[in-house]
């Protein structure tokens, strides 16, 4: 017997280490795997970006997280979005607009991308959750520094339309006919195209500069869900499960998987539902709802970002997924 298991030691060994050396190619196969093709007959979503307000990796990081992101790209995460795109009309509509608004255009380049000379608005409109810095400060891009946009329809909430009109440089934009802003009141619908609405639910949020909704986009054959920001879901009048059961999609805040994430700051502070609890609160939901949740606006430091941890993989033994860049969502 001990014979078998030292002639057989040398080959298990160099097994173990060429699956080591494989492995992060394996990872990256994994990571940018071919999307599915986009439908050409009716609306669909594409996620832009899924990290929280900073990105992955953010500004000073030196932990292994940023460390490794900045060094595999394929681990990068561009801030939290969504494009809304209809083929049947060749228009395409935004959900916040974030600091990686420049990169996020090209990834939509093949997505009913404006073909008109000159500085054709980019998107039919831009609808905005609230003003913090990851949804809102892309609008920058389009001024006359940078893009230099025709105008372009910015939904949001009359207290984020009165921030942006009345605050520099933002208002800039507007003066100068970059961006047309519009009220979109909370709990109200408007029609973007023949069966393809777009509707405002107000959430629970730090309101500093506005105030805060999600959306709720419906298509011919499906609803989605985009929910980037709530500070907990026991706040909200609403129970998110009411929410659920309409939908198709939901892309929901995943900004921390637990609350010891961020040392030395309270994250009482910056309240968010943490993932491990949302898991606990959906678990008795069917499966087929729960398979509907897709986590989004992940924070640098939450480690389901991760492909591949022990975080992302409770998220999906427990019938729930991450959003990821470059999904998309039939509607």
């Amino acid at each position: 017997m001990s014979r078998t298991r030292h002639h057989h030691a040398p080959a298990r060994a160099r097994l173990i280490w060429l699956v080591w050396l494989a492995w992060p190619l394996f990872a990256l196969v994994a990571c940018s795997a071919t999307p599915d093709p986009a439908p050409t007959d009716r609306p669909y979503a594409l996620v832009l970006g899924t990290a929280q307000d900073a990105g992955l990796p953010q500004l000073g990081c030196r932990a292994l997280c940023c460390e490794a992101a900045r060094a595999d790209a394929s681990l990068r995460r561009l801030v939290s979005s969504v494009l809304i795109v209809d083929p049947r009309t060749d228009q395409r509509w935004l959900l916040d607009a974030s600091p990686d608004l420049a990169e996020q255009v090209e990834l939509a380049r093949e997505h009913a991308a404006p073909t008109a000379p000159g500085r054709p608005a980019l998107f039919a409109g831009i609808f905005l959750t609230h003003a913090h810095l990851g949804h809102y400060t892309g609008l920058a891009e389009l001024g006359r520094e940078a893009y230099g946009s025709e105008a372009t329809p910015v939904w949001g909430t009359e207290s984020l339309v009165s921030f942006i009109e009345g605050n520099g440089p933002w208002s800039l934009l507007v003066s100068a006919g970059h961006i047309e802003t519009r009220i979109l009141p909370p709990g109200n619908t408007i029609e973007l195209a023949p069966e393809l609405t777009i509707s405002s639910i107000p959430v629970p949020h730090r309101d500093e500069f506005s105030d805060t909704v999600a959306y709720r986009v419906q298509g011919p054959g499906g609803a989605l869900l985009y929910l980037p920001d709530i500070d907990q879901w026991e706040r909200w009048p609403l129970p998110i499960e009411s929410v659920l059961v309409d939908v198709e999609h939901a892309l929901l805040d995943g900004t921390f998987f637990s609350a010891d994430e961020l040392p030395g700051r309270s994250i009482a502070d910056i309240p968010h539902p943490l993932i491990s609890e949302s898991i606990r609160r959906f678990s008795d939901l069917p499966r087929r709802e729960r398979a509907k949740i897709h986590f989004t606006h992940l924070n640098h430091s939450n480690p389901a970002a991760t492909p591949h941890s022990p975080a992302q993989g409770a998220i999906l033994r427990a019938g729930m997924d991450i959003a990821t860049g470059g999904m998309l969502l039939p509607l």
